[in-house]
């Protein structure tokens, strides 16, 4: 087995680098890109992320080791296959993300990604400690079983998550049309990460956007929805600890408080915003009401031949 180097700790000089390249880029064109305090705030995740990783590392690795024993094909370190085990890792992160976005457990440990209000590249270093109690590495399963030996999906997986650095920025606007098509850039992570209700749930994709061009969920950034980042229910402060567990005490108060079994299931495996009185909204919810608002406003601006015609200016019922 060759001794592959963690391409996240190669590329940190580089993170630094171009943090500070940003953030100089910021001061001179529009310093509302870069909050201090937020900024800090992303640094401090990481760096417990970093820590988290390094306690959960040995025990993922031995449970990856321990499935590949029962691999269907033996399969080589041959250059090919780090190729198609990037391609397929990328797929099983595809996968995990929309869980992670669809699913209130896995989206408890995610969202400390999406707390930020700002979108720069000290985002991108905003990443979960609970990822290993949220079980999220079960996704990269299947690539043991199926015979990629543990290390090169650690390394390959750890290429994606390098990759995904550069696409946490403003700086850049969008890339050739041709680049776009097929690889996840600045422009479609935006999309990801905004909260404006056309974009909710939205352009999941690792490094291809093809996924999602292939599973219906792609939205390409438009000129006249600008996105506005966060999460639905902003944090109140920059308080890492909030940050990194705010949704987990939601879920046990949640589970705690529910009137039965189906309902605290629901609580902890239902989509982020779900409640058992429908009195929450969820992103489905969010978007039926701006496709109604939407369908208001077409009605609105077109004639109706008679008086018992809907209301244009009513306004549009809750979805339930």
């Amino acid at each position: 087995m060759p001794n592959l180097p963690d391409p996240v700790d190669l590329a940190v000089p580089a993170f630094v680098l171009l943090v500070a390249a940003e953030m100089v880029v910021a001061r001179l064109k529009d310093r509302s890109r870069y909050c201090p305090r937020d900024t800090l705030t992303s640094l401090m995740l990481g760096f417990g992320s970093t820590i988290a990783g390094v306690l959960a590392g040995g025990m993922v690795f031995a449970l990856a080791t321990w499935v590949h024993q029962f691999r269907l094909f033996d399969i080589s370190y041959a250059w090919y296959w780090f190729v198609l085990a990037f391609v397929l890792d990328d797929l099983a992160y595809y996968v995990f993300h929309r869980s992670a976005h669809r699913v209130r457990w896995f989206w408890a440990s995610h969202v400390i990604h999406h707390s930020s209000q700002h979108y720069n590249l000290s985002t991108a270093l905003r990443q979960t400690w609970t990822g290993f109690f949220s079980l999220g590495f079960i996704f990269r399963l299947p690539l043991f079983l199926i015979g990629f030996p543990p290390a090169m999906v650690f390394f390959v997986a750890g290429v994606n998550l390098v990759y995904q650095f550069w696409i946490h920025t403003e700086v850049i606007g969008r890339m050739p049309r041709w680049f776009e098509a097929v690889m996840n850039t600045p422009s479609h992570h935006r999309v990801h990460h905004a909260t404006n209700a056309r974009y909710l749930d939205k352009n999941y994709a690792g490094v291809f956007i093809v996924w999602d061009r292939m599973f219906g969920t792609f939205e390409p950034e438009r000129d006249d929805d600008r996105p506005r980042y966060g999460i639905v229910h902003n944090l109140p402060d920059f308080n890492v600890l909030r940050a990194a567990f705010h949704e987990w005490w939601g879920i046990a108060k949640d589970v705690w408080a529910a009137p039965g079994m189906k309902a605290r299931l629901g609580y902890m495996f239902g989509p982020p915003g779900w409640s058992h009185d429908g009195s929450r909204d969820t992103s489905e919810t969010i978007k039926a009401r701006w496709l109604a608002r939407q369908e208001a406003g077409e009605q609105w601006k077109k004639p109706t031949s008679s008086s018992s015609a809907r209301d244009p200016e009513a306004a549009p019922p809750r979805a339930a």
